[in-house]
């Protein structure tokens, strides 16, 4: 790590306001942190920037870097393809479209070689990873229904600890807060959540372009880390759910973080805390031609941070 940037905590020192990075900090010699027009990117010889400001904002700062840096972007800036639907989801106009289209989704498991060539990575949201690593690979190989029409509605429920709302809530966003969230279990964003587009345009994508009819409902779990997405299909006439299962485990064969469970098993939050895996598990549902898909991720690092070191390392070779 060559420099780190900020705003509201520029100056300060970076082991003061993460104190677990402290150590990291010193044995690196890492000065004090800066703005970003402070940074003499020649003279600190960065290479790679990972972009973690906010929405609506990391699109400008990212047209102000020097051409030739790789950037991971952990933001939603630049996850969707048509500014005309960021516009609409965000409430404001997208400053850099003419970046959107260079810009690769970074769902690296599935699509490693563009990962590998691409200057601008989009890194993918946390909720939209959990439910594309189970149902792109099964939809894009025809095994489930996705027309209403043949009864192929896919319903999503996802549930994540605390630390999915980022670390400065509040701001009207008390519900968010630990000392809320404990001993109470919420559905929000019902109906209109900004992952929608994301996960909708992954879905559509791998259906070949064809519209994908499903419903995602978030929850909010009363702990501080964690997401568990569990989605609901109707499986293609003479599809099991065993293939399915077999669709996924032939899909991560060789995936070094994505674990697919035997059939009938399914995974915890538990079971992927602190670690970049994903864990899926597919069970054939009482109701003949159903199952029932869920998957497990850390949302602060598969879900993150972990996805967005992935995507380095492939643009690294």
């Amino acid at each position: 790590m060559r420099v780190v940037t900020a705003n509201q905590f520029a100056g300060q020192e970076l082991g003061y306001v993460y104190a677990h990075l402290a150590p990291f900090a010193r044995a690196n010699n890492l000065r004090p942190m800066c703005t970003l027009d402070e940074v003499d990117w020649e003279a600190e010889d960065v290479q790679v920037v990972f972009a973690c400001l906010p929405h609506a904002v990391t699109a400008q700062a990212v047209k102000t870097l020097p051409p030739h840096l790789k950037i991971v972007d952990l933001s939603a800036d630049f996850r969707l393809k048509d500014a005309a639907v960021y516009e609409e989801w965000y409430d404001t106009p997208h400053v850099a479209p003419e970046l959107l289209e260079e810009a690769v989704y970074g769902l690296c498991e599935l699509v490693p070689e563009q990962v590998a060539a691409a200057r601008l990575i989009a890194n993918p949201g946390c909720y939209p990873t959990s439910v594309q690593l189970p149902l792109i690979p099964i939809i894009a190989a025809g095994a489930i229904e996705t027309s209403a029409e043949q009864g192929g509605h896919i319903v999503v429920d996802s549930c994540s600890g605390t630390s999915g709302a980022g670390r400065a809530t509040g701001k009207g966003k008390e519900h968010l807060l630990y000392a809320e969230a404990s001993g109470s279990f919420l559905a929000y964003g019902v109906g209109h959540h900004r992952h929608m587009p994301e996960i909708e345009q992954g879905l559509v994508e791998a259906n070949g372009g064809e519209p994908v009819d499903f419903s995602f409902t978030p929850h909010l779990l009363p702990m501080t880390r964690g997401i568990l997405s569990t989605m609901y299909v109707k499986m293609k006439p003479g599809t099991s759910a065993a293939d399915l299962q077999a669709t996924l485990a032939a899909t991560y064969e060789e995936a070094a973080f994505v674990d697919v469970l035997p059939l009938g098993k399914t995974p915890a939050t538990a079971h992927v805390r602190g670690s970049n895996r994903a864990a899926i598990g597919v069970v054939a549902d009482r109701t003949e031609g159903r199952a029932i898909v869920v998957c497990a991720i850390d949302n602060l690092v598969k879900g993150t941070s972990g996805t967005a070191v992935q995507n380095m390392n492939l643009q690294f070779g």
